[in-house]
């Protein structure tokens, strides 16, 4: 398999980073790739990012603005760590209720001891399922979120489509997901980051290089802005934008259920 990016039309699910692989097999692999880190995965993502994560992440919630209303219902998915869902319960003055719904139960029990910690535990419900089937009723949430996390789902446009299922009418889709970086020099800065240090950093401070040498992989695989804006319009999704940060790094996907 080669570097280049997905398009709108799909193949994310038999992409395990560069390498191919059946479909039956990629949750399996991406799974153990989050038990492996989900102890570290703030210093991944600040290794990844070189700290900038906590940046993007307060600018999603700040575009989001969430509702101080104890009616309103976020669902934050493969936000186990809760990195995402604070920041929304937060941000509404603990009155906001999030469901963090992650399939990999490692990074759930992460963010549920740091739900504790922080006294957020009652404004918060953990869920250990799967992006693709959503234990949840239609029409359920005001707003659905996922950050960093889209592009380890195998079937990107099953959770869409699942994705506007449970939102109410005038519910809001918002994705963070590295993307394609559109600035000609920083490209190539990025690249020799990513594929030089990134690994590197990983196996000094996890012992293992490979969950990081697959995270920067399926950053490269990753359908571009415009297509990715193009699949989240499939789902039915309506005035879907998008935001780049840092030259394209990432990009904040925004879409309306109408």
């Amino acid at each position: 398999m080669t570097a280049s990016r997905i398009s709108a039309d799909g193949g994310m699910e038999t992409s395990y980073g560069f390498r191919q692989v059946d479909e039956q097999e990629k949750q399996g692999l991406v799974n153990d790739v989050f038990h492996k880190v989900a102890k570290r995965y703030d210093i991944m993502n600040d290794v990844m990012s070189a700290g900038l994560h906590r940046v993007w992440k307060d600018a999603m919630v700040a575009s989001l603005n969430p509702r101080k209303d104890p009616n309103y219902k976020v669902l934050d998915v493969a936000g186990g760590t809760g990195d995402i869902a604070f920041r929304i319960v937060e941000a509404s003055n603990r009155l906001a209720h999030a469901t963090v719904l992650d399939i990999n139960g490692s990074m759930l029990g992460v963010g549920a001891e740091r739900a504790e910690k922080k006294g957020l535990s009652p404004n918060l419900t953990f869920v250990e399922a799967n992006a693709e089937s959503l234990p949840f009723d239609d029409k359920t949430f005001d707003a659905y979120t996922i950050a960093l996390g889209i592009r380890n789902v195998p079937h990107i446009d099953v959770a869409l489509s699942e994705a506007f299922r449970v939102l109410k009418r005038g519910g809001r889709l918002l994705v963070l997901e590295f993307s394609e970086v559109e600035m000609p020099l920083l490209d190539k800065l990025y690249d020799a980051w990513s594929f030089n240090a990134i690994p590197r950093f990983g196996k000094m401070i996890t012992g293992d290089a490979e969950p990081y040498q697959y995270l920067v992989e399926s950053i490269r695989k990753f359908p571009n802005q415009s297509d990715f804006a193009r699949m989240i319009e499939r789902a039915g999704f309506s005035k879907v934008r998008f935001t780049n940060y840092n030259g394209g790094i990432v990009a904040l996907h925004s879409g309306w259920k109408i």
